[in-house]
């Protein structure tokens, strides 16, 4: 299992670097950024965000987590995407999601809130196949593109990761991405997720096994648990604003750090590959320091190795 930070949202994005360089220090396997234009607080832009991070780091992967794609003129994402797995030499991963959450920061950009379903399968296919070098043609709904080649592309194309919940980002995921990212799932749903990308992969004539799988979970790691369940309970539901407490249970990660390694161990059971733990609390550099001594140690004595 790899094991991947969420830079807090709302945190100082100028501490970004900082953080980068104490998860590269601590052993997390990568670092992320999310991205809002407008959302309940501050939030980061994931490409400037994985920028800094790139910079101030030497191996730790990078990941969007989530890019939302259909905001971006695809050949413009394609741009970033090809400069940020550049200048990072290789280790940057693409997160991508269609958002919806805050729907002003759609009409804000100009995108119609309905199309941003299709705006990111076309989206995600431009990516693929400018990134992939040479000239392209390109004709579609949102998207004109008359012999253009991206220049430089990397070497190797950066994984795509999909993540949502619903049937068509699971659809998106199975046609188009590396991995399957959902959030806010229990570890059954997880699993069976994860199987239904899968399977509709093989119905695009994909190899199922191709499709990893990864899970995003909303995380307080505390020596008191009750204060745990407590704090993310709290953060979370003001991000979404909407309550939690009825949902803590099943789709939040929180506890001791021994009751965080077992939940994990059932991530893992389920097929998550890798996992992001976004600290969601009100001392996010305590949790921090507290997962990566107490239970990044305890993840790997037990065999769920990096891959």
């Amino acid at each position: 299992m790899r094991v991947g930070l969420m830079f807090p949202p709302g945190a100082d994005p100028g501490e970004i670097p900082a953080v980068a360089r104490r998860a590269e220090a601590a052993g997390f396997d990568f670092f992320c950024c999310g991205e809002h234009v407008f959302f309940h607080g501050p939030m980061t832009n994931a490409f400037v965000g994985l920028a800094a991070a790139a910079g101030a780091t030497e191996r730790i992967g990078l990941m969007s987590a989530l890019t939302i794609l259909p905001m971006y003129p695809a050949a413009l994402a394609a741009k970033l995407v090809a400069a940020l797995a550049t200048v990072s030499r290789g280790r940057f991963e693409l997160g991508v999601g269609v958002g919806g959450e805050h729907p002003p920061e759609f009409e804000a950009v100009g995108v119609p809130l309905a199309e941003r379903g299709r705006r990111t399968d076309e989206a995600l296919e431009v990516l693929h196949r400018l990134l992939a070098g040479g000239p392209v043609t390109f004709r579609g709904e949102f998207t004109t593109i008359e012999g253009q080649e991206l220049q430089p592309v990397p070497a190797v194309r950066p994984p795509v990761w999909v993540g949502g919940r619903r049937p068509a980002a699971m659809r998106r995921a199975a046609r188009h991405a590396d991995g399957w990212l959902p959030y806010l799932v229990s570890p059954e749903r997880l699993a069976d997720s994860v199987a239904q990308v899968r399977k509709l992969a093989a119905g695009y004539g994909r190899p199922p096994e191709d499709i990893r799988g990864g899970v995003y979970l909303w995380s307080a790691v505390d020596t008191d648990g009750d204060r745990a369940r407590r704090e993310v309970v709290s953060a979370v539901s003001e991000t979404y604003q909407q309550d939690f407490e009825g949902y803590a249970d099943r789709y939040l990660l929180f506890g001791t750090p021994a009751r965080v390694r077992e939940r994990l161990a059932e991530y893992a059971a389920a097929g998550a590959e890798s996992v992001i733990f976004a600290p969601a609390c009100a001392d996010h550099d305590r949790a921090i320091d507290l997962f990566a001594t107490e239970v990044l140690p305890g993840i790997r004595e037990r065999g769920v190795s990096r891959v």
